[in-house]
C-alpha cells in the first residue's frame, strides 16, 4: 500500500511539472499576444518562448517586460532638453 501511495505522489508531481514551466497564470496572459508576435517559431517549447522574448525586450509590451522583470527601454534626451521615448 505504501508504494502505492509513493507511486501515486511521484505520478502527480510528473504530470503537473509542465504546468509548473509555462510561467504564472498572469505571466501568460500579459505575454501571450508578444509570444505569437515574436516567437511563433518556438511555440510550443515554453523555454526557447522565454529566451525570444527576452531577446525582443525592447519590443514587448509594458505589460509582459514587467511580467518577465525585464527593465523598460531606457528614454533618450532630445536636443530640446526633453526625454523622447524609443
Amino acid at each position: 500500500m505504501r508504494n502505492f501511495i509513493r507511486l501515486s505522489a511521484l505520478l502527480s508531481l510528473i504530470v503537473a511539472a509542465p504546468a509548473f514551466a509555462q510561467g504564472t497564470q498572469a505571466q501568460r496572459e500579459a505575454c501571450e499576444d508578444d509570444a505569437k508576435r515574436f516567437c511563433q517559431a518556438q511555440i510550443p517549447d515554453v523555454v526557447a518562448i522565454e529566451g525570444c522574448l527576452r531577446a525582443a525586450a525592447a519590443s514587448l509590451t509594458d505589460d509582459c517586460r514587467a511580467e518577465m522583470g525585464l527593465a523598460a527601454p531606457v528614454a533618450e534626451k532630445t536636443t530640446s532638453g526633453k526625454k523622447k521615448k524609443r
